[in-house]
């Protein structure tokens, strides 16, 4: 049996970061199904969104974002993650992160555009953001002594159960099946964090990796929690299609560049669909 103070389940960057700003108070350890590396973070290509440019605002990219979510952002939410963006950035390059700079920028990062933002907002790492991000933060994780990584391991199942004169079900871990040796074990953790990513796999067309299958909603689900916007499901709007090979995807800075979409004709058609065209 492994015990730990909290158990992670999942290697993406949320994962990651969960990890680290636990690690130096708690002993946690990060179970995931394959390598530590794999999972829809080290595919991201684009950048991460920031109001870090002078002319830019924290009001601005709130904005942007509640327009593009059509009213379905909680508000709330769209404002605490676009309001800790910079502080973020800053994080991420303090642990080593090399974002791609531009001299002439107040703010010294070079800074694309990208779908619904009204301006150059997105902080980027050449065009493999998500690689540098997740390469970088797990150098951390591992050399971090409180953090014990697992890969090859399939978690199953959420351990639950009441603890005496309680009436409320409680997670205390994870059973999970070792690859390797065909034998499942228990993780035992006060406090479990479910970062296994989305479900986006359950289709035969998609940008999502071979991992994103739902296991941590379902495992949530049989623990007895409440799932929520099942129907939102992230497609990335485009990839290179090949009817036997998997979807490539291509950035959404190619778009934000100045790319166009078009029919097998030639001709451009997101005009006809939003002013915004492409992006």
């Amino acid at each position: 049996m492994h015990r730990h103070d909290v158990l992670i389940l999942g290697s993406g960057l949320a994962a990651l970061t969960t990890a680290l700003k636990l690690a130096d108070q708690r002993r946690v350890a990060i179970v995931t199904k394959r390598q530590m590396i794999d999972g829809a973070s080290d595919w991201a290509q684009g950048g991460i969104a920031a109001a870090v440019d002078n002319g830019d605002s924290v009001e601005a990219h709130v904005h942007d974002t509640l327009v593009a979510g059509a009213g379905l952002c909680d508000e709330a939410v769209t404002r605490l993650v676009a309001g800790q963006a910079r502080e973020m950035i800053a994080w991420l390059t303090a642990n080593g992160v090399a974002f791609t700079p531009d001299p002439q920028a107040p703010g010294g990062l070079h800074l694309a555009r990208e779908g619904g933002h009204s301006r150059r907002r997105v902080v980027h790492a050449a065009d493999a953001t998500g690689h540098a991000v997740q390469t970088s933060l797990l150098d951390r994780v591992r050399a971090h002594p409180n953090i014990e990584t697992f890969e090859q391991h399939v978690a199953i199942d959420l351990i639950t159960g009441k603890r005496a004169g309680g009436e409320e079900r409680q997670v205390h871990g994870a059973y999970a099946l070792n690859k390797d040796t065909g034998e499942v074990e228990t993780f035992a953790a006060g406090h479990t964090v479910l970062a296994t990513g989305g479900a986006g796999k359950v289709y035969l067309y998609t940008t999502n990796p071979d991992t994103a299958t739902g296991d941590g909603i379902a495992m949530a689900w049989r623990a007895g929690c409440r799932v929520a916007n099942l129907e939102f499901v992230q497609f990335h709007p485009t990839c290179l299609f090949h009817p036997h090979a998997k979807s490539f995807l291509i950035s959404e800075a190619v778009r934000g560049e100045g790319g166009h979409l078009l029919l097998p004709d030639g001709s451009r058609f997101m005009q006809l669909h939003d002013e915004r065209a492409e992006l």
